[in-house]
Formats: C-alpha cells, structure tokens, sequence
C-alpha cells in the first residue's frame, strides 16, 4: 500500500471532519497537523484526537504510522494566533 502524502492525509480528514482551519505536513511515515474545527467546542484533547483518528478510520493503522496534531476551536485558534507579540508605533 502506497505511502500517503500530506495532502491526501489532509483530505481524509477534511472529508470527515468540518475545520476552519487544516495543515497537514509530512514525509509518507510521520505526519504533523494543526486542525481548527468548530466540532471540538467542549472536547477534552484526548476526545479531539478521537475525533480526528475516527477521520482517519483504517488509514490511520495500515497506511499513517504516526500522527501528531494541535486541536483548537476557532475560538482558542483565534486567541493563540492573538497570543503573539505586537508592536504598536
């Protein structure tokens, strides 16, 4: 079975899961992501990772052998992204 790209990896999830947000980078084997949904407002981290594992479904045992994300809201993606430093004349 043919090694994912990240952009295919990026469409499995985006097929599943609604995001505000996606980026998926990786090399075949070991992928990172940064996912923005709204479908984690209320989710503990490890419920979120559930979510986005689900998206995956068998893919994410026999084709993605690791898998490392940051979940946010919209909300807690808006504020982190806020988070940085600015500086006003």
């Amino acid at each position: 079975m043919a090694e994912p790209t990240a952009d295919e990896v990026r469409g499995f999830i985006a097929a599943a899961l609604q995001c505000a947000h996606l980026e998926v980078e990786g090399d075949g084997r070991h992928f990172f992501a940064t996912i923005v949904s709204p479908e984690f407002e209320g989710l503990a981290r490890v419920r979120r990772h559930q979510r986005v594992y689900a998206a995956l479904g068998d893919r994410m045992r026999e084709q993605i052998h690791a898998l490392s994300m940051k979940t946010f809201t919209p909300a807690e993606y808006a504020a982190q992204a806020g988070a940085a430093p600015h500086h006003h004349p």
